[in-house]
């Protein structure tokens, strides 16, 4: 039965592992929590993974990260430096797969391929 349902869906073990990212990221302390929480929803916007697997496993990832960093009691600032920016593009950078952007720039490369094939005849 599930089955059909994956297809339209995407795999449901993938979304078992984000909602259990997602509930480690709610349990974490305070700052450790806002930060995270906020690192989430840049990637979720600028990341532009559409590999499910790479999506996971860099959430995943993340939150690794505050949890032991919470452990250690380190600093915010420690962890993401003074360009929160840069360090949350490094981060996703570090993880390959398929992007939404990859998409467009095969579109505009074609695009111009073929404005230029009409252009020659």
């Amino acid at each position: 039965m599930s089955k059909w349902y994956e297809v339209l869906t995407g795999p449901l073990e993938q979304k078992k592992q984000y909602r259990q990212t997602v509930a480690r990221m709610d349990a974490l302390p305070g700052p450790y929590k806002a930060a995270a929480k906020s690192l989430h929803r840049y990637l979720m916007y600028q990341g532009g993974v559409t590999d499910g697997d790479t999506l996971t496993q860099m959430f995943s990832d993340l939150i690794d990260l505050w949890e032991r960093a919470a452990v250690d009691d380190t600093p915010v600032r420690d962890i993401v430096g003074d360009d929160p920016v840069d360090f949350a593009e490094t981060f996703a950078l570090a993880y390959g797969g398929q992007r939404w952007i990859d998409k467009e720039r095969s579109r505009l490369t074609k695009a111009i391929d073929d404005a230029e094939k009409e252009q020659e005849r």
